[in-house]
């Protein structure tokens, strides 16, 4: 997806959804609920090094450590290395195993039976998100991504987990 170094592509709630007190937090540029994350690793598979290095970015500033894999196979065998993966940022369209077919196959696997999967997609037509939880995703976000959304719904997952 086109877009310029260091820029975190954003997918804004609708307005009804936003309540005063998040549209005040999002003009301060401050999340709309503070989230804090004392180094859990997240893996990004995504085969676009623009959005690696822009979520790298925020994740780390963060507090996360970030584990990067550029297709569906790699990001298994770094799954398979690295145990302690809390969460998994996983791009839709890419060469090779595109992420359903990635996150089908994580998620026949036990051990990542419960490991908070979350679909992300630069070109959403209709049936995306029900094809991505169909997959085994946990939930989907659209690029561009919002950080403050992406990072409120990363510590909801890792809390539940």
């Amino acid at each position: 997806a086109p877009g310029r170094p260091g820029h975190v592509p954003a997918l804004a709630p609708a307005a009804e959804e936003r309540s005063a007190a998040a549209e005040e937090a999002a003009d301060a540029g401050a999340p709309a609920r503070p989230v804090s994350f004392s180094a859990e690793k997240v893996l990004i598979v995504d085969d676009d090094v623009r959005n690696v290095f822009a979520l790298t970015s925020v994740l780390e500033a963060h507090g996360l450590t970030v584990l990067y894999a550029e297709n569906g196979r790699e990001g298994i065998e770094v799954l398979e290395q690295h145990d302690d993966v809390t969460v998994v940022l996983m791009d839709i369209m890419m060469p090779e195993m595109d992420g359903y077919e990635t996150t089908t196959a994580i998620r026949r696997m036990p051990q990542f039976a419960g490991l908070p999967i979350i679909a992300l997609t630069a070109k959403a037509m209709k049936g995306d998100r029900e094809k991505a939880i169909e997959s085994g995703a946990s939930d989907y976000v659209t690029k561009p991504v919002d950080s403050d959304q992406l990072l409120v719904m990363m510590a909801d997952y890792m809390r539940q987990g």
